[in-house]
């Protein structure tokens, strides 16, 4: 999960093979539209062994709102 280094934070998920290229990418205006224009850092992650885990997971914690926040507010 990143979140952004702004006045108001939001926090992003997604998945990757390569994570440390993958924040890069964002920070430098490639990637997702959503993250474009921001910069981010890591707040959080889990390591799954296949990549159909991996989506599922992604979209259980983009889906659960309660749990996002608790670890954005954790990892001020």
């Amino acid at each position: 999960m990143l979140k952004s280094l702004c006045i108001k934070p939001v926090t992003y998920v997604g998945y990757t093979k390569d994570l440390k290229n993958r924040v890069y990418l964002h920070n430098n205006g490639k990637g997702a539209k959503f993250t474009k224009g921001r910069k981010w850092k890591l707040i959080y992650k889990e390591v799954i062994k296949t990549k159909s885990k991996a989506i599922s997971r992604e979209y259980y914690l983009k889906k659960n709102r309660v749990l996002r926040n608790l670890i954005k507010k954790n990892n001020v």
